[in-house]
């Protein structure tokens, strides 16, 4: 599948928390937490069979879900559980956390070096999960606007805005570029407690779990253990948020050094429709002071503070060394750390550079992919290229096809945003277009069909497109640039005004769907009882043959393969329909099947949509004749 835009639009109007009625909860979090109450009771809330419910559906769709830990175990082993053996298991770890050790692997880096990465069991993954969707709406209400990273409905698109914003409209042509020494591996345990504390997260035996997780053994690859004393393993469901709660005390602490200055009068802000908070009026009496203009971008540990000139650049940096040292106990790379002055020199940032370039009397922001960004993704497509030219038979080449395409897909996605990406992937280009014609020769051809919507909308216009047998490859140079956007200010997923942004154009019957969350199955696992609310959202509350909203006592879930057949409970092997049409596709006599027909009106189509399912259980075909009169072929 390619990587387009619409699966991520897809994601942002559907917030599983919503599935398993954590809303109310969910919302009053983030309330009670921007008005800047504790909370002292919140493993009761962690602790309940809504949360610990909802977190399986979360982790099931992770990517890693399948990767065992030191226990050998994957999410495949919990799907085959009851649901109430399942609630039973969670509850009893949470009473009595002990986290089992991490597995640690390393993990190939473009460059040649690795980098570590802690894989803790599925149950401990579990446990993080039930404690990350509990603790998200409460620090988000903390959370500075400029913190881009591990946060939902924020991206690197929202930082290169935020950045792009400081050198064209607020002319500041001064970076400091601070690298944080072995960020992950040197958080200060001690410090981050009292951090989440002061955040108003005050429930003592939570913070006691979270401590156990920070301390779990680290089992090596040779077998050997290792207890750490600081730091947050890599790979961790928790890790990106705790990260980000460390530094959040470095967010505000820049923010108060100018931007948040008390001035003598008070003077309103403006929000615009983009959600940029204006303060213009603030900064201009702010700038008749001896104070230092800064503003803070960060994307996790990676960061950059915009100054006026050299002297407070400079300033800043001597500042923020310290303050990292002594405040958070982090040291910085002296190598990697410097000062750049943006009208001489690129300032890289999340795999662009960024330069200014004077127009008129002005400078604004010239943009490219990063050398090192360019290198390693020329250095992937030639490899995926060399899996093209030697496939094991037709069905892998064209899979091998599919992934080139992905790669090219997801490199323009990314990296759009830069003002001169064409540019920059038209010096790869020639590469690319070489290495496919000395590989691939006379298997890649100048003319061909595209088949897919998605490239013919997006790529078709390319004269440079090639196919391979048929099947088109995309173009890597054909890549226009698009200026970066800033969160809409109503997008939230913790307040009902942002989640009727979200769900906008969404149309499902929430009604339906907490009924459906809320009806017990004893003899169903949880796997089963989760894809069935993914297939009902997925499908939008509608029947999968005949196209009808359902009402809640009309949904019934097929399994397409049944299980005395050796199907599943997994998402692919059921679907929902209407329960008629359930009877339909597991009827035998004629007459039931024809009572049933006439109720639905089945035209062609939707018979043939049954047959398929009605072949999987060795059932006989059904026939519709010209007089609409249905025969049964036995």
């Amino acid at each position: 599948m390619l990587i387009s835009e619409k699966p991520k639009m897809k994601r942002k109007k559907i917030r599983h928390n919503e599935y398993y009625n954590m809303v109310g909860t969910l919302d009053n979090l983030y309330k009670q937490s921007k008005e800047g109450k504790n909370f002292n009771k919140l493993m009761d809330i962690i602790s309940s069979d809504n949360n610990i419910e909802l977190a399986f559906r979360n982790i099931k769709g992770n990517a890693g879900s399948s990767t065992v830990g030191v226990d050998k175990k994957s999410i495949k082993d919990i799907s085959k559980l009851s649901k109430d053996k399942y609630l039973q298991i969670v509850k009893a770890k949470l009473s009595n956390y002990h986290p089992k050790p991490v597995r640690r692997v390393e993990i190939p880096k473009p460059n040649g070096k690795t980098r570590p990465l802690g894989i803790p069991t599925i149950w401990d993954r579990i446990i993080q999960q039930c404690i990350l969707q509990v603790l998200e709406p409460i620090c988000e209400a903390k959370f500075h606007e400029r913190n881009n990273g591990f946060r939902p409905n924020r991206s690197v698109e929202n930082a290169m805005a935020q950045c792009y914003k400081m050198i064209n409209q607020q002319h500041l042509l001064y970076v400091v570029d601070i690298d944080i020494k072995g960020f992950f591996d040197n958080v200060n345990h001690c410090k981050l407690r009292k951090q989440m504390w002061n955040m108003g997260i005050q429930d003592k035996k939570l913070l006691c779990i979270i401590s156990e997780m920070l301390k779990a053994p680290i089992q090596v690859p040779d077998g050997r253990m290792e207890y750490p004393t600081k730091g947050t393993p890599q790979g961790g469901i928790l890790s990106p948020l705790l990260s980000n709660i460390v530094l959040n005390e470095l967010d505000w602490w820049i923010t108060s050094q100018w931007e948040l200055m008390p001035t003598k009068k008070q003077y309103k802000t403006r929000v615009t429709s983009s959600g940029v908070v204006e303060r213009s009026s603030h900064y201009r009496a702010l700038r008749t002071s001896n104070l230092k203009e800064m503003f803070i971008v960060r994307y996790a540990d990676d960061f950059k503070i915009f100054c006026k000139d050299y002297h407070t650049a400079k300033r800043t940096f001597i500042a923020t060394e310290k303050w990292l040292q002594e405040r958070l106990k982090l040291e910085i790379s002296k190598e990697k750390s410097k000062i750049v002055n943006l009208k001489n020199n690129y300032s890289e940032f999340l795999g662009f550079k960024l330069k200014a370039m004077q127009k008129g009397s002005k400078y604004v922001v010239k943009s490219r992919v990063s050398n090192k960004a360019l290198k390693n993704a020329k250095t992937k497509l030639v490899n995926q290229i060399e899996k093209i030219q030697n496939p094991r038979d037709k069905e892998n080449e064209n899979f091998e096809v599919r992934m080139y395409n992905t790669m090219v897909v997801g490199l323009h996605n990314y990296y759009k945003y830069a003002t001169l990406v064409s540019k920059d992937f038209n010096k790869i280009h020639n590469c690319i277009r070489f290495t496919l014609r000395s590989r691939l020769r006379k298997r890649i051809k100048k003319n061909g069909i595209i088949n897919n919507k998605f490239i013919e909308e997006r790529y078709g216009a390319s004269r440079s497109m090639r196919y391979v047998r048929g099947a088109p490859l995309i173009p890597v140079s054909y890549v226009q640039h698009k200026n970066p956007m800033y969160k809409k200010r109503e997008i939230c997923q913790y307040t009902p005004e942002g989640r009727k942004a979200i769900h906008k154009h969404l149309g499902l019957d929430f009604g339906i769907l907490m009924k459906l969350m809320k009806e017990k199955h004893t003899n169903n696992s949880i796997e089963y009882m989760d894809n069935r609310i993914s297939l009902y959202c997925a499908q939008k509350g509608k029947c999968a043959i005949t196209q009808q909203p359902l009402e809640f006592d009309e949904i019934h879930c097929h399994h397409k393969v049944p299980k005395y057949l050796g199907g599943t409970d997994s998402y692919q092997n059921l679907v929902i329909i209407h329960k008629d049409i359930h009877i339909i596709i597991h009827a035998n006599n004629s007459k039931t099947i024809e009572s049933y027909r006439k109720n639905h009106k089945l035209d062609k189509n939707m018979i043939k949509k049954i047959n398929r399912l009605r072949a999987k259980l060795g059932k006989g075909t059904i026939t519709q004749t010209e007089d609409s009169d249905l025969e049964q072929e036995v």
